[in-house]
């Protein structure tokens, strides 16, 4: 479980954003920026991180504050799962996907992202999982709530392809998974993946 004060800066930045989508009056739309410093301060001073970006990340978010959304595609070929390895993230290595985008349903969003990432044209099978990223234990820790939907996918098209975000890709056996990008997928989530992939009748993995 994440400390509790990221708890209290989340609520804070929550309460601020929900609170300025709402404002109509500009004294009250004063206290809710105050609040909103507020849980900046607290994420920089715990992170080491400069109040200006932690700022800057609360000001893309606006309207009522609900989860993000990311979404992430489990391929297997031969008993081995398609993982790439990313750029940004010291070349570890993950399954294909991202945060969904407005206008797409989830399985558009995720059937893009695996294609962009690795170059395989794909379609949903399965929701496998519908996780809480901080239940989960994901690392670094982020200045808001995420979801994390992962899909069963099955190759239809494609070939191997990196991307700009992605320098590699592969598929690995289960006793042979390399060092993986913890903030997007953990082991223990790969080897749940494994074990739904060799029993299909399992039910979707919730929180």
């Amino acid at each position: 479980m994440e400390p509790q004060w990221i708890e209290w800066a989340k609520a804070l930045q929550a309460i601020a954003q929900t609170g300025l989508h709402f404002v109509q009056s500009e004294y009250d739309a004063e206290r809710y920026r105050e609040i909103q410093e507020i849980a900046a301060d607290i994420f920089a001073h715990h992170t080491n991180t400069k109040k200006e970006v932690i700022v800057d990340l609360f000001s893309q978010e606006y309207g009522y504050a609900t989860p993000k959304v990311d979404v992430r595609g489990a391929v297997f070929k031969e008993s081995k799962i398609l993982l790439v390895r990313e750029v940004l993230d010291n070349h570890r290595w993950t399954l294909p996907g991202g945060w969904a985008d407005v206008n797409e349903t989830p399985t558009e969003a995720v059937t893009r992202e695996v294609f962009e990432e690795s170059g395989f044209e794909t379609k949903v099978v399965k929701l496998l999982a519908v996780y809480d990223r901080t239940k989960q234990g994901h690392q670094p820790t982020m200045p808001y709530h995420v979801y994390k939907m992962f899909f069963l996918c099955e190759i239809v098209g494609g070939e191997a392809k990196s991307s700009y975000e992605t320098s590699e890709v592969g598929f690995f056996a289960e006793d042979n998974i390399p060092e993986l990008s913890i903030s997007r997928v953990l082991p223990h989530q790969i080897q749940r993946f494994f074990e739904h992939y060799r029993n299909p009748n399992l039910p979707t993995d919730l929180d």
